[in-house]
């Protein structure tokens, strides 16, 4: 997502516009998974190669866009829904509408755990919302050794408001994993691991409500940029995170039979 492939800049209405074009389009793209309101597509890319753009949609029946753009928002609730998750924080502010932050997640057994720092921003457009990151480079927050550091070259959601009190969500990414991946490790992620991570979003903004009464109903920075009370971050301490700078491994001959049956997600 970053222009020239070299500068850090935070995106753009036209990055936000050209986001939604991609979520919304079908031109290109592959349909891979169609059930039970679920649609995977990936695009273009060979099936030998890791680093695919994989779209995925779910209309939401009794939740508001504005509830789902909450839920994705709030990184205490994630702890509740998001199982694949090992950790996630925030790091620094941007401006109003951006951040940088950082997260982990388990892969399946017996994949290498991977992690992110992003650059993450955000745009309500009025019954619809984004919110879009990109990987990037904090000299505090370095690869480390228990993890793989993979990178996310664009990676987002689509709210979209779908008459009263109902949704639709896109989840749009493109990750350069950082390893050379076993096929079937590519095909499991369009048939099973993000449908099911889809599934998950929408029980957890069914959810999200009640839980938010009990749990600091009024905070919600991402709403309200003055109880934003984190520490602010320069551009210039930022740099692009080039996936060839980083550790890629060769897990291709990882067998299928050895993943485990936990519950995993995208």
């Amino acid at each position: 997502m970053s222009r020239g492939g070299e500068m850090v800049y935070i995106p753009d209405d036209s990055d936000f516009s050209s986001f939604r074009d991609q979520c919304e389009s079908l031109e290109g793209w592959h349909c891979r998974y169609n059930k039970a309101g679920v649609t995977v597509w990936s695009q273009g890319q060979e099936e030998s190669c890791t680093v695919q753009k994989i779209k995925t949609r779910i209309s939401c029946k009794d939740v508001p866009a504005e509830t789902l753009y909450d839920v994705l928002h709030d990184t205490r609730y994630r702890k509740k829904w998001d199982s694949n998750m090992i950790e996630t924080y925030d790091i620094g502010r941007l401006t109003v509408n951006a951040d940088v932050g950082y997260y982990s997640w388990k892969c399946p057994s017996p994949l290498k755990n991977r992690d992110f720092v992003t650059l993450r921003s955000w745009l309500p457009l009025g019954n619809d919302y984004m919110i879009i990151n990109y990987s990037v480079k904090h000299p505090k927050y370095p690869p480390r050794k228990d993890f793989v550091r993979a990178v996310s070259l664009q990676t987002g959601y689509l709210i979209k408001a779908n008459g009263d009190g109902a949704c639709i969500l896109y989840y749009l990414t493109q990750v350069d994993p950082r390893g050379s991946l076993p096929k079937w490790v590519v095909n499991r992620v369009s048939q099973f691991v993000a449908p099911k991570a889809m599934k998950k979003i929408y029980k957890a903004g069914l959810k999200y409500p009640e839980w938010k009464r009990r749990h600091d109903p009024g905070y919600k920075p991402w709403v309200f940029p003055e109880q934003n009370t984190l520490p602010s971050v320069s551009l210039a301490e930022l740099s692009v995170q080039h996936a060839d700078s980083l550790e890629n491994i060769d897990e291709t001959g990882l067998p299928e039979e050895h993943l485990s049956t936990s519950d995993h997600e995208a």
